[in-house]
């Protein structure tokens, strides 16, 4: 399958695959899909895509575990083959415009209304975005995913520590259903807790972290001069919806003509 990637979500331990990367993307005809088990930390260099990367990798159609119609199970993780450089955000993101909304979008309130094994990745358009709300995460890993990176940490020298993050983010939005009474979702993408991380181990200070977040996630991603999308997805256990990824080019001003 060919895919360009669009979604990277933060790890998460996984008593299957040790920890687990929500990766999805859209094929060349607009489709979404969700690609898994993707260890992403422990790929070889030449293997770790970026977003908006096109990738070839070998799947099959996702087994009873987990039933969401857009989920392929990676059937050799030594197929994965990077076959693009990033697509160019060139003239307001005219390329990766042309794949990621072939299929256009949908609403929140729609989505929430679709039987679990109906849909279960989406692309919105929030009609207005009120808010990134920032709140405390737990303060560790539940007693049984900590087993799990404690034994990875044990069993593998090459393992590579799961940091914990402190915090949660969600976005508070209204989106394009008529009469919509506004959402609030939690965001897992990947970006935002690398900026975070970055941010606090060079100024060690949380409050600067989460403010230069604020910046990005909020302010810039969803600024008056974008076009502000959000990759939307379910939670395989509870089937929840949560924001796993942003789509943001520059807002396209019709020009009058005047005369």
């Amino acid at each position: 399958m060919k895919v360009l990637i669009t979604v990277k979500t933060y790890p998460n331990p996984s008593a299957s695959y040790n920890e687990l990367v929500c990766t999805a993307g859209v094929r060349e005809d607009g489709s979404l899909v969700r690609l898994y088990p993707i260890p992403f930390r422990y790929l070889s260099s030449k293997k770790q895509f970026k977003k908006y990367q096109w990738i070839n990798v070998d799947v099959k159609q996702s087994s009873s575990k987990d039933p969401r119609v857009e989920s392929y199970q990676i059937s050799n993780i030594d197929s994965l083959e990077i076959v693009s450089g990033v697509v160019s955000t060139n003239n307001y993101w005219r390329e990766r415009k042309k794949y990621v909304l072939a299929q256009g979008t949908s609403t929140m309130c729609d989505l929430w209304h679709k039987e679990r094994n109906q849909c279960s990745l989406g692309i919105i358009r929030p009609r207005k975005v009120e808010r990134l709300i920032v709140s405390k995460g737990a303060s560790d890993w539940n007693y049984r995913w900590e087993g799990m990176v404690r034994q990875k940490s044990m069993y593998e020298p090459t393992g590579k520590p799961l940091e914990m993050m402190p915090y949660k983010f969600s976005y508070k939005f209204r989106c394009e259903e008529e009469g919509c009474r506004g959402h609030t979702m939690m965001i897992t993408d990947w970006e935002l807790f690398s900026l975070f991380r970055k941010i606090r181990e060079k100024s060690g200070n949380d409050d600067v972290a989460i403010e230069k977040v604020q910046e990005k996630f909020f302010h810039q991603i969803c600024g008056p001069n974008r076009d502000t999308h959000f990759f939307v997805g379910t939670v395989k256990k509870h089937g929840s919806w949560i924001v796993i990824g942003t789509f943001w080019p520059p807002l396209v001003k019709q020009m009058g003509l005047g005369f």
